[in-house]
């Protein structure tokens, strides 16, 4: 029974240390511009979906109860069909990896900004979920959640 208990323990230990793994091979991928590395690490289908929620959020698209009329009317039957392309067009890997730089950069005052160097806060939300804040908090800040995706954490929405 004590075998059992400390089976569990080191389980728990390990899950708790995952996600702080998975950071250190982003850091690492992102200082030497790993794109293959990159490309297991950041979800950028996700990214977009997440940018296009927050997008029709923005332009009060979603939920609400009200009939759109005028560019609020054409912009929601045009969001689909153009919005989906120009997302697909901006919101990329190389997108993703120098967004994720930049937030390093403007976090630390180390040259080369190094990604570990710019993170102020890493933890769980969830069991399947991990925020990373670059920078302090405040405006400046960005987030970035990271998801239990099978057996990998990876990037699932860049907040700014």
């Amino acid at each position: 029974m004590r075998l059992l208990g400390y089976l569990f323990l080191i389980l728990i230990i390990v899950f708790g240390v995952w996600p702080y793994y998975h950071l250190y091979r982003l850091d690492d991928a992102l200082g030497r511009d790993d794109v293959p590395a990159l490309s297991r690490l950041i979800d950028v289908g996700t990214l977009r979906e997440n940018y296009k929620h927050r997008l029709e959020r923005g332009l009060g698209l979603q939920g609400g109860g009200e009939n759109p009329t005028g560019a609020l009317l054409w912009l929601q039957q045009n969001l689909g069909r153009l919005g989906d392309a120009a997302l697909e067009q901006t919101i990329t890997l190389e997108w993703a990896r120098d967004s994720l730089k930049a937030a390093a950069a403007a976090a630390t005052d180390e040259r080369p900004a190094y990604f570990l160097a710019g993170v102020d806060f890493a933890f769980f939300e969830s069991w399947d979920s991990f925020i990373v804040r670059l920078g302090e908090l405040g405006a400046g800040a960005t987030h970035v959640r990271l998801r239990l995706q099978d057996t990998t954490w990876r990037v699932t929405d860049i907040i700014r």
